[in-house]
């Protein structure tokens, strides 16, 4: 059961990024609490979330205004899921399949230079699970394995700042799915792309391991057109 303040965060976060409150409108607490029916202290913290997003700017003296997209973080992943869940999903699912196709190689391959034994070991498992799962037609299962592979990957690289881009990934991983936009089963090219990935990783094969990524990146890319 959601609570007052996510319930009041769900509907005010997709309102600001699908345009319905657009850059500028003023926003205030007293309304929010009027329109919600919830305390001031929830509608308070709602919209330090929202600021801290950067969706909304409060100031003393004029109060809650809704900030443009580029004032966004786009990194954020209720503002990810947000959007997802709006018109511009096909134009958002491209750049951030760009976004993956720009990083994950690189992760695919720090990880084999650098990831510890045990992820080297989980990753080989994983993709074995990939394919059975992909194989069988269980989307949903392929997704939560498909989720921890790529996190992986990311954690792998030592890197925190490789492994700070696991939600945004996680994000686009579940908005394919649960948008619709997976084939039925997925391909079994792109299953035999995680094994080899994972083989090369587990073999410290760095460039191995970036051009199966990368395969796995370029073919995502392909598949989602902008609107």
């Amino acid at each position: 059961m959601p609570t007052a303040h996510e319930e009041v965060l769900a509907d005010l976060g997709p309102r600001i990024v699908d345009g319905l409150l657009a850059p500028g409108d003023a926003l205030t607490l007293d309304a929010i609490r009027a329109d919600y029916e919830v305390s001031r202290t929830v509608a308070r913290e709602v919209v330090q979330v929202l600021a801290s997003m950067g969706l909304v700017e409060s100031r003393r003296r004029t109060g809650v205004t809704v900030l443009p997209e580029e004032r966004w973080d786009h990194y954020a992943p209720s503002v990810i899921r947000w959007r997802l869940a709006g018109p511009g999903r096909g134009r958002l699912l491209h750049q951030l399949a760009q976004l993956r196709a720009a990083v994950e190689p690189t992760s695919a391959a720090l990880s084999a230079v650098h990831a510890a034994p045990e992820t080297r070991r989980r990753l080989l498992r994983l993709a074995d699970d990939l394919e059975r799962t992909g194989a069988g037609g269980d989307l949903q299962a392929f997704l939560e394995l498909d989720v921890t592979f790529h996190r992986l990957l990311l954690d792998g690289t030592g890197n925190p700042m490789f492994g700070a881009l696991g939600d945004v990934v996680e994000e686009v991983l579940r908005g394919r799915t649960d948008h619709d936009l997976m084939p039925s089963e997925p391909a079994p090219e792109a299953r035999r792309l995680h094994a080899e990935v994972a083989r090369a990783v587990a073999a410290g094969e760095a460039e191995v391991a970036r051009a199966a990524m990368h395969a796995i990146c370029v073919e995502v890319v392909g598949q989602l057109r902008p609107d």
